[in-house]
């Protein structure tokens, strides 16, 4: 669907992602934003210095004959894990056509059944993205053009030529969005609450948006009635996220978690297992996907609430990236969330026995103290608590 839609883009493609590899169906999204450009298109894509630290050669000459721009946020520097800055990754994954149709998510530009790091997969990435027009996409569009212009000096002068065709309303919107604060605030507003009422964009960043994502959260969890379902690849909550938690399970509200079962990398997973017995003993299940890997970033909350996006319950989003969630109060969509939530735990994963957990082998429990030790020892030494 994305392709289809950037092979249809008329006046813009802006795209964020944290990882871009250009095998497979990755490839394909590179040759239609090729396409795209080499029919005028202004295409934009701006990829984590981390994630994805350079390009193929053969790439960068093909997008640069195209006029595809493209910027590294962040590039990683020598020593770069004792800089601060370079903790602060971009997270997000945003793509927004003409201002029109926009998509947001834990997706990355990376084939599903392939990775750079393992090769090979035999099932798909457990993950999700949503589609979203009107409003919300314009306010997508006018964001990824404010992180643009922050990063590159030359988007303004680009945005005001845009103007001159055929969509002025749009991309001048966008323009006014970047270069009148008292505008700026009116839209975010708008957007959350007056124009789009049953869907709305929630941001973290290191500036004004540090804590709304976790914020979204906890005002759901505390409001929650019946059921918290929990998806969500990277999960180490701090402190309050769990005791809301641990509080909604002693009120009688049926907490449940899938989380990732086949990992990825062995700081995050091994990090989170230290919190899981807390958790457990309050009666909160705990399921992991089997499958494949669990990359979802998801939520559902009294088949009402729901929420979308790039966010993990992890100190590096919650703390330090750059990160973007949708939030729905919509039912139909929020219960059919659900029950492919409730599919993959009852049928794809393994619910953790709470005293086979506690009784695991005393070599599992070390190299979970490790790796939350070493967790714990990074955010030490940039600063944060947690």
């Amino acid at each position: 669907e994305l392709v289809l839609g950037i092979d249809h883009a008329k006046y813009t493609v802006q795209m964020e992602t944290y990882i871009f590899d250009l095998t497979a169906s990755g490839a394909d999204v590179a040759h239609a934003l090729e396409r795209a450009a080499q029919r005028g298109v202004i295409v934009r894509i701006m990829v984590d210095g981390f994630g994805t630290p350079s390009w193929p050669s053969r790439w960068v000459e093909r997008f640069k004959s195209a006029g595809v721009q493209t910027v590294i946020y962040e590039p990683i520097v020598t020593l770069g894990v004792f800089i601060p800055s370079q903790w602060r990754r971009l997270h997000r994954k945003l793509c927004v056509i003409d201002g029109d149709i926009a998509f947001c998510g834990g997706i990355n530009v990376l084939d599903d059944f392939y990775d750079p790091n393992y090769g090979t997969l035999t099932a798909a990435r457990f993950d999700f993205c949503v589609r979203v027009t009107g409003t919300l996409a314009l306010t997508i569009h006018a964001i990824t053009c404010q992180l643009w212009e922050r990063r590159t000096t030359a988007a303004m002068t680009e945005l005001r030529e845009l103007s001159k065709l055929a969509a002025p309303n749009k991309v001048l919107s966008a323009i006014d969005y970047l270069t009148n604060q008292p505008h700026r605030y009116r839209l975010r507003k708008a957007s959350a609450q007056a124009l789009h009422p049953r869907a709305y964009l929630v941001l973290r960043d290191n500036l004004t948006n540090r804590s709304k994502i976790e914020r979204a959260y906890l005002k759901a969890i505390g409001e929650s009635r019946e059921e918290i379902i929990i998806a969500n690849a990277y999960f180490l909550p701090g402190a309050k996220l769990r005791k809301a938690l641990i509080h909604a399970a002693g009120r009688g509200v049926k907490v449940q978690l899938l989380l990732q079962g086949k990992y990825e990398y062995f700081m995050q997973y091994h990090a989170a297992r230290p919190v899981y017995g807390s958790l457990l003993a309050a009666g909160i299940e705990i399921h992991e996907y089997a499958p494949s890997y669990l990359h979802a970033k998801v939520a559902v909350i009294d088949s009402l609430w729901a929420t979308v996006g790039s966010s993990n319950l992890d100190p590096l989003s919650l703390l330090l990236a750059r990160e973007a969630n949708i939030v729905i109060h919509d039912a139909e969509f929020a219960k059919s969330l659900r029950v492919r939530l409730l599919q993959a735990m009852q049928q794809e994963g393994r619910r953790i026995d709470a005293e086979e957990f506690a009784h695991r082998p005393w070599a599992q429990r070390l190299r979970d103290r490790i790796a939350y030790g070493m967790m714990r020892t990074g955010l030490w030494i940039i600063g944060k608590r947690y």
